[in-house]
């Protein structure tokens, strides 16, 4: 078929895994390129994603440690660090992280070894060492800590990564003892860190950036630029004040990203991965004078759940929270809550933006749906308790009446529709509010007519409550 996108069911991780695990139930199974892409995407910015905050810090850490300036601050240098790690501390205990805790008490730990050991002989010797195992065991522990299990700080989840470090601790201090770096020691080598171990912090950077795709969340590249501030500091100023800027600036990095996944979390949501309801509240107080809103609901989206469960109905969701983003015309896709979404087009009119909605609603319209597992899996049920049933009280499988207006079936295939209303500011509704609640009368009204159409607000004035919603009106 021309223009249909065919869906298969799978098990779909969230962009921000609950617990901080990957497992779940079983799930159907939901195989479609544009529901994993389109959350990566967030209308284009995945660049801006990977590079700020990280890159952009690191790049003014480089730029300040290359210029003539470091001079006139390098007596401010040991105030920067204290503060950037304390306050890192603070964070991770804050946010109740102990994944950034224990990243960067191993930052911390790594560079006072590499400083205690090194006695101003960075290229050789027990400097060398430490150097070289800090190449080693800095993004090793980053990566140990990305795949444990977030738990806080309960003591039994902080005890085994406590006892990573200790070990790790002994392991250097014996290493880096003078009677086993003594072959080391008489090597005038002038490459501080070999290829191998820098090649190590390079596969580190891939995996975060490989992370980054699968969780997306921005604390993954924070840690891929944060390793890249440790490559500095180990090939080009191992010691002194040059080594105390780019130990603390990685540590920055992870700090700022941090807060950046906070933001996300809070205005963004957590299935979809489009922008939430925080952040279309925000939105429409810094739209101008021109501009238009569209409702968009989920056709017969409880029918739907209750026939094929809730985690297929999760897919259903993130599958049109991927179309809407893509929407044509600069449009801004929210998730307001439930099955609905709302579209904000800046500096359009409504009937500018109805082109635009009537290609989305025609391509969420033809996305189908296969739905082998959950099938496969009723029909197992119903086999298994109707040979626990004598014969004569065994059920027979009843034929549905046929709804025109419901989710449309074919064998194994499915597929949804949504009802768009779409509204602009006039002399009758001038706030935001107003038009939200023009927009969805206009919804009531596709929804009156049919279903799976898009409706323009109409002109009569509008009532200053807003309408209370039956549920049974919005399936």
């Amino acid at each position: 078929m021309g223009g249909v996108s065919n869906i298969t069911v799978f098990q779909h991780a969230l962009p921000y895994p609950e617990n901080g695990v990957g497992e779940t139930r079983w799930r159907p199974a939901l195989q479609s390129h544009s529901v994993m892409c389109a959350k990566v995407m967030l209308n284009g910015k995945i660049s801006k994603a990977l590079l700020v905050p990280g890159g952009a810090v690191l790049a003014v850490a480089v730029l300040l440690v290359n210029s003539s300036l470091f001079g006139q601050v390098a007596s401010s240098l040991s105030f920067y660090y204290v503060a950037v790690f304390a306050a890192g501390l603070l964070l991770a205990w804050r946010f109740n992280s102990s994944r950034i805790l224990f990243s960067l008490l191993t930052l911390l730990l790594a560079h006072r070894a590499a400083e205690f050991f090194s006695a101003g002989h960075p290229h050789s010797g027990p400097g060398r060492t430490a150097a070289i195992l800090a190449a080693l065991l800095i993004p090793l522990n980053f990566i140990i800590l990305a795949v444990m299990r977030e738990r806080g700080f309960v003591i039994a989840g902080i005890a085994p990564r406590f006892g990573l470090l200790f070990l790790e601790s002994v392991v250097v201090a014996v290493l880096c003892r003078p009677e086993n770096v003594a072959a080391a020691a008489r090597s005038s080598d002038p490459v501080h860190v070999p290829l191998w171990a820098l090649a190590g912090l390079a596969v580190a950077v891939a995996v975060f950036i490989w992370r980054y795709g699968q969780t997306h969340k921005p604390i993954e590249p924070g840690f891929a630029w944060s390793l890249t501030a440790v490559f500095l500091w180990l090939e080009f100023a191992p010691v002194g004040k040059g080594a105390d800027a780019y130990v603390a600036t990685a540590a920055l990095i992870i700090a700022a990203s941090l807060i950046e996944t906070s933001y996300v979390l809070a205005y963004h949501d957590e299935l979809t991965g489009i922008r939430g309801r925080r952040a279309f509240n925000e939105a429409l107080l810094s739209l101008d004078q021109q501009y238009a809103i569209a409702i968009v609901d989920i056709d017969h989206f409880k029918s739907f759940n209750d026939t094929y469960g809730h985690d297929v109905g999760d897919q259903v969701l993130s599958m049109v929270a991927s179309r809407i983003s893509n929407v044509e015309g600069g449009g801004q896709a929210f998730r307001c809550g439930g099955e609905e979404f709302a579209v904000i087009f800046r500096g359009a009119s409504a009937k500018d933006s109805f082109e635009y909605l009537e290609r989305l609603r025609k391509a969420i319209g033809s996305s189908t749906f296969r739905v082998r597992g959950c099938e496969r899996r009723s029909a197992a049920h119903i086999e298994e308790a109707d040979r626990r049933q004598p014969a004569d009280r065994r059920r027979v499988p009843k034929k549905k009446a046929a709804t025109p207006s419901a989710p449309t079936q074919t064998a194994d295939h499915l597929s949804v529709t949504v009802s768009i209303g779409v509204a602009e500011p006039s002399t009758r509704y001038r706030q935001p509010e107003q038009v939200i609640q023009a927009a969805d009368q206009a919804l009531y009204r596709a929804k009156g007519k049919g279903r799976d159409r898009v409706e323009l607000a109409s002109t009569a004035s509008l009532h200053l409550e807003r309408p209370k919603r039956v549920k049974a009106s919005r399936q």
